[in-house]
């Protein structure tokens, strides 16, 4: 390890915000003080060894730095605080407390990244967290340990939809991760969780759009490393949320190409899959201890799912939330671990009420189409539209809130304004059970 107090003064060029030194010693990930020739002194974490040659990314940018600078490299790569104070706090992208709070210099310090979890400490993911919106607890229930992503575009509210999620989901802790926020955001982030009282036991992390871009990529690895160790040590149920990660993705393309790296597609280096799995892998149920559920918002540039950053994660994670015109879409939306709970940790008669509304509302689409063309409808297609109307009222507005119990109820409700039993083509002693025949208006 090198001695702190030892400078490399041989820099061989800065472009953008990557300065290029030689020196000895240091590994990938560190970081390091620049000092320049006017005594200004900036943060930066080296990105790149070819040798001899070390690349570094400078926090506060490139403009104004010298070549008379000289480096000190710290020893250590980007370190997060974690204890129990931290909780009800916000930081930046560095780790340094942005709340006007007091300093956490006594707490301890650990190393961001590292790998995922090992296989043999993972167990099967068994437990729904309920979340107390209908379209993800009835129909794509969220699983702990689940990674999982809401896919949508620019100008949807999906910021919106992932606060709800934290202030609602069954979750002993939320980790909260921004990058790029514009204050607007952050601000909504910060004001609801503490409106909503679940701001003690939530900690922030958040670069916002004016923050150095290189924050940008620290900003996951500091909440999913503070995720981990609440539940490894602290056997806490944690959620992490994460947004955005496409502007992740374009932090590591923007940093790749002031690095002069070979573009892959649409300009994306071709590691875009391992960097965004890296990250993702860490969600995790821990053989006696807590749990990481990993939830992030995920863009799509021109609503093109065969864009790079949601075609990789879809690779990597285990289903998405499809948001689009203000709801979660029932065609587009999965949850590849559902099959773990349903039925089996939760009511017996989920399975059945999920896949019979859903069913039902896919022909009422059709019967809306052969309306739309002026075809005749059938008494039971008249049927089916009314039913659609009730479920896109009931149950698809994302500003719905019910527990999963009485959102369970609903949906039998909803099956009997609209259809006789023997029309749900259900297990008899379900529907003898849960059908609500005093409400039926058939």
């Amino acid at each position: 390890m090198l001695d702190e107090l030892t400078y490399f003064t041989r820099v061989l060029s800065i472009v953008g915000d990557v300065l290029k030194i030689h020196a000895r010693g240091v590994g990938l990930g560190d970081l390091a003080i620049v000092e320049n020739f006017d005594g200004d002194q900036s943060l930066a974490q080296v990105v790149e060894i070819q040798s001899n040659e070390v690349s570094l990314q400078v926090f506060t940018g490139g403009k104004g730095l010298s070549t008379e600078a000289r480096v000190r490299f710290l020893g250590h790569g980007s370190q997060v605080t974690h204890s129990e104070n931290i909780l009800g706090r916000v930081f930046d992208g560095a780790g340094t407390p942005i709340d006007g709070g007091p300093k956490l210099t006594q707490d301890p310090r650990v190393e961001i990244g590292g790998p995922s979890v090992n296989p043999v400490k993972r167990i099967v993911p068994k437990r729904m967290i309920e979340t107390g919106i209908p379209m993800i607890d009835v129909f794509n229930c969220l699983v702990e340990s689940q990674k999982i992503p809401i896919f949508s575009v620019a100008g949807e509210l999906y910021n919106p939809l992932l606060a709800r999620i934290g202030i609602q989901a069954d979750a002993e802790i939320v980790v909260f991760g921004g990058m790029g926020l514009v204050f607007d955001d952050y601000h909504f982030f910060r004001s609801i969780f503490e409106e909503e009282g679940v701001f003690p036991r939530t900690v922030m992390f958040v670069n916002q759009a004016s923050d150095p871009i290189v924050e940008r990529l620290l900003v996951p690895d500091m909440a999913l490393t503070v995720a981990e160790r609440f539940a490894v040590e602290d056997s806490k149920r944690v959620l992490v949320l994460l947004t955005d990660m496409t502007a992740y993705a374009d932090a590591l393309k923007e940093i790749g190409i002031s690095m002069e790296r070979v573009p892959a597609t649409r300009g994306y280096l071709g590691d875009l899959y391992s960097q965004l799995a890296l990250r993702y892998e860490r969600a995790c149920d821990y053989n006696g201890a807590g749990s990481v559920t990993v939830l992030t918002v995920t863009t799509m540039p021109g609503d093109d799912v065969t864009h790079p950053v949601p075609d990789n994660t879809g690779y990597i994670t285990e289903g998405q939330f499809y948001l689009h015109d203000g709801v979660l879409d029932p065609f587009g939306s999965l949850s590849r671990l559902k099959q773990q709970v349903v039925g089996k940790t939760t009511r017996e008669d989920h399975g059945q009420l999920m896949n019979t509304m859903i069913r039902l509302y896919s022909g009422a689409k059709d019967a809306q189409q052969k309306q739309a063309m002026a075809f005749d409808l059938s008494t039971f297609d008249h049927k089916l539209l009314k039913f659609g109307g009730l479920f896109r009222q009931r149950f698809m507005d994302t500003s719905i809130s019910l527990p999963f119990v009485e959102a369970l109820d609903l949906g039998w409700k909803t099956l009997a304004e609209c259809f006789q039993p023997e029309e749900l083509l259900m297990k008899e002693e379900l529907v003898d059970k849960y059908y609500p025949a005093a409400t039926s208006t058939i």
